[in-house]
């Protein structure tokens, strides 16, 4: 496996990263905070761009360069939950928005199907997705939204939209069941997240960087000083290490390798690792700058932030890694 971009990927950074410094710049992402501006323009310009076709594994990094590119941009667009959680089991359907539940959903049989009884909690774009598709333990099932009753919750990200959706009755059918590997599905999603994660630690550190280097104190930058100089590299190598393995995660799924397992806890357990390292530090050297809402750098970092607190967090999936190496030795 190479862990440096070829020619065409490097191009293909290029360009995503261009359309979002002119199509998702951070005051877009206020607009939608502050004044409730609409951001589906701006998924129909990605569904343009044939950005919601990246469904294939053999496109998954590509996919990821998307992801971390729009982690950056701190996108206020369903792509993410799209994406990374519902075009596995429905990679038809991706033109349009889709979210997962991934508990809290049972589905009782009787009658040639089933019927799906339940509240999941705190689902990534449940309030503004088309079709669902809901884990149970007699499979996964689609869903369309219309069938069922999402209500948004309160988040400390403000562009991030989770809901509570309800199901009440709902039926459905052997038809309606996706043939999709639920574990492959997941391990995508834990790598979307983490390359999301490292994408907005990416851009604190620049906006972190930008800040020290035009404030001076003593009659030079603070940028100059050795104490902060150590705390942008800690955040930089922190990056780095998280944004490797994310990218050996997202390898992993497009050759097909069965340490895709371990590689997406790992990528996952780095991401959140890292976001602890670049909340810290992004604050600190911003100063109280770094705590108003006028600020933007509120923006990458919170959604870092809750990128932890989604599909388990660092020390969960640190027991995760140690448990299976625990099992290999034992073996």
């Amino acid at each position: 496996m190479l862990f440096e971009f070829d020619s065409d990927q490097r191009l293909w950074q290029e360009t995503v990263r261009g359309v979002l410094a002119k199509e998702c710049p951070l005051s877009l992402v206020r607009g939608v905070v502050d004044r409730d501006a609409d951001p589906d323009p701006l998924w129909h310009t990605f569904s343009k761009l044939g950005w919601t076709e990246l469904t294939g594994p053999e496109e998954t990094v590509e996919l990821a360069i998307v992801l971390e590119e729009l982690g950056r941009a701190a996108d206020p667009t369903p792509f993410l939950a799209t994406m990374t959680q519902f075009a596995p089991f429905a990679p038809d359907l991706a033109v349009r928005p889709g979210a997962v539940v991934h508990d809290g959903v049972t589905a009782r049989p009787g009658g040639g199907g089933w019927t799906l009884h339940g509240t999941g909690r705190h689902v990534l774009d449940g309030d503004r997705a088309e079709n669902l598709a809901v884990h149970t333990a007699e499979g996964v099932f689609l869903v369309p939204a219309t069938a069922v009753t999402a209500r948004r919750v309160a988040v400390f990200d403000p562009v991030l939209h989770l809901a509570d959706v309800s199901f009440d009755g709902v039926r459905v059918t052997a038809d309606d069941r996706s043939a999709a590997d639920p574990a492959l599905a997941r391990h995508l999603a834990l790598t979307g997240l983490a390359l999301t994660m490292v994408g907005a630690c990416r851009r604190v550190l620049e906006l972190t960087l930008e800040h020290v280097s035009s404030r001076h104190q003593f009659g030079a930058p603070i940028g100059s000083f050795q104490a902060v100089k150590h705390k942008a590299a800690d955040m930089h190598v922190a990056i780095e290490r998280a944004g490797a393995l994310a990218y050996f995660a997202a390898l992993t799924i497009a050759a097909g390798d069965p340490r895709r397992r371990e590689a997406a806890s790992m990528a996952k357990a780095a991401a959140g690792e890292c976001q602890a390292v670049v909340f810290r530090n992004g604050h600190q050297l911003t100063g109280a700058m770094g705590h108003t809402w006028e600020n933007d750098i509120q923006f990458p970092l919170k959604r870092a932030k809750a990128g932890e607190l989604l599909l388990g967090g660092a020390a969960e999936h640190r027991a995760l890694i140690a448990e299976e190496y625990q099992h290999a030795f034992d073996v």
